[in-house]
């Protein structure tokens, strides 16, 4: 953690890779390069290998093949039986989304939870005669607090797991708490701002089974076959699921036991795998192809450094002022570059001034990191991927039912939501 700034060259074009980078991410449709946020990830590695801030040794080093093995996973994993629940009344549903959706989080990622369920959420508001909005913002927030409380629950978590070497229970049972209470108070706050549009309609009951995801259908029908809504395929999968956290729990690898699981599923399914596996997010993984690499290339610039040492006498997380310094860094840091990028650049360093400060204070930095990173995604919309997922993926949906979630409608929630939520979860953390 000692290194200092690069040779001017090497900051000013590794600078430059890294803002190509985070505009990209940012802005993938952006009129003077709208190559997406894929193509923008690896735009960013390549620029750092061109521009030699990053030897081409450096950046295959720099990629995290647990976290690609652990995402190739749960991209696969199979959670559609989840889907069959019924609600009575809107403001029962948004109950019910940030349960599922937070539930579902922490054992298959916040990312794979807001792709399946958005459709979902969408025709349960048309259906339910209400404005889809508090629905899809219970979904994305949720999922995000949900997550926060494995190490599975999104990649930010997982590269913490790798680096700390804190076990899935240790993980589990620090953040567990904080995400309950996180859960709770979030759907307090989507209520208390949204009570009239939720009001709209009277309280009768909603039954999405009529409104069937057709993906999820084709998956549901193929496991169930004969054997109806409960046979013995079905309850292999709930098997299979439990055998996984069991595994997780046990301290098992956790990116093979997620890939286990996957291809036990598969091999249940008892059918050619190619339309499964064609629905893993392979531009997905190249993306975090560039952004690991981009990350190396810009940590050798030596500017993260720079800044953090400036700001490090100020993070002491022994004290409450410290804390709250280090906390609105993460939080801003999350929002701009993205929570992932931001456990990389951060994650090392928080960890070395903790142990400064005590052994005992090392675990509970990178559980804060973990905190604050995950729930920051919520305070815009461009601050987690599984905000944008649901953003995207309403805006892209059939015309009968598809919505545009704009940037404000999404702030308005996002900053008090994650405020309430950040402060809260960390004041358990503090006192744990």
């Amino acid at each position: 953690m000692a290194l200092e700034l690069a040779s001017t060259e090497k900051v000013v074009l590794g600078s430059i890779s890294f803002v190509i980078f985070w505009v990209l991410a940012v802005f993938p449709s952006l009129p003077l390069l709208p190559i997406g946020r894929t193509a923008g990830s690896l735009l960013g590695a390549i620029l750092m290998i061109i521009f030699k801030v990053i030897t081409p040794d450096e950046a295959y080093d720099a990629i995290d093949l647990s976290v690609l093995g652990f995402l190739f996973g749960t991209m696969v994993l199979y959670i559609a039986h989840l889907l069959s629940w019924k609600s009575k009344g809107p403001k029962d549903v948004v109950c019910r989304i940030c349960i599922i959706s937070a539930l579902l989080s922490a054992l298959f990622t916040n990312d794979t939870t807001c792709i399946v369920l958005t459709e979902f959420v969408l025709r349960t508001a048309k259906q339910s005669n209400v404005p889809p909005h508090p629905f899809l913002l219970a979904l994305a927030s949720s999922a995000n607090i949900g997550s926060a409380a494995t190490p599975i629950g999104n990649p930010q978590n997982l590269v913490i797991a790798i680096q700390s070497k804190i076990s899935f229970g240790q993980f589990l049972l620090g953040l567990l708490p904080p995400m309950l209470v996180g859960v709770t108070v979030n759907i307090s706050i989507l209520l208390c701002m949204y009570w009239r549009v939720l009001s709209s309609n009277k309280d009768e009951e909603i039954t999405t089974s009529n409104c069937p995801v057709s993906e999820v259908n084709s998956s549901s029908q193929s496991l169930e076959g004969k054997n109806g809504r409960f046979g013995w395929k079905s309850r292999c999968v709930y098997l299979v699921t439990a055998g996984m956290v069991i595994g997780l729990l046990m301290g098992l690898n956790m990116s093979w036991t997620v890939i286990t699981a996957s291809l036990l599923l598969i091999v249940i399914d008892f059918k050619d795998a190619g339309p499964c596996l064609e629905k893993v997010s392979y531009s997905l993984l190249l993306l975090f192809c560039g952004m690991f690499i981009t990350v190396e290339g810009f940590n050798k610039t030596g500017i993260p450094t720079t800044l953090w040492n400036m700001i490090k006498p100020y993070c002491k997380i022994d004290h409450v002022s410290g804390m709250v310094v280090l906390s609105v860094a993460i939080l801003v840091l999350s929002n701009l570059a993205s929570n992932v990028p931001t456990v990389l650049l951060l994650g090392g360093r928080v960890a070395a001034m903790a142990a400064a400060i005590s052994p005992h204070e090392v675990k509970k930095s990178w559980l804060i990191l973990g905190w604050v990173s995950t729930v920051a995604g919520n305070l815009s919309l461009p601050g987690s991927a599984a905000n944008l997922i649901v953003c995207e993926q309403a805006r892209l949906a059939d015309p009968s039912f598809n919505y545009t979630l704009s940037f404000w409608t999404h702030l308005k929630f996002g900053l008090p939501s994650t405020i309430i939520v950040t402060t809260i979860g960390l004041t358990l953390l503090i006192r744990g």
